[in-house]
């Protein structure tokens, strides 16, 4: 499984765009993937900072290119 270094990174090269962790584990949660609760995290069943739409397909795809969705 890839890090949210990689997923990052993967988008930075190939979008040209910056993503936040917290925009990468929506993205995880919305798709049903497996998630640790951060030791920040204010609670556990509301997001502070949701992952804004436009920026869903380029994880999903970063995502899928590194191996974690089909």
């Amino acid at each position: 499984m890839a890090t949210y270094k990689e997923i990052q990174t993967d988008i930075r090269q190939r979008h040209n765009r910056t993503v936040k962790t917290c925009w990468i584990a929506h993205v995880k949660e919305l798709n049903g993937l497996e998630l640790r609760q951060a030791p920040n995290r204010m609670s556990p069943t509301v997001r502070q900072v949701p992952c804004p739409p436009e920026f869903r397909p380029l994880i999903e795809d970063s995502m899928r290119r590194l191996g974690m969705l089909q």
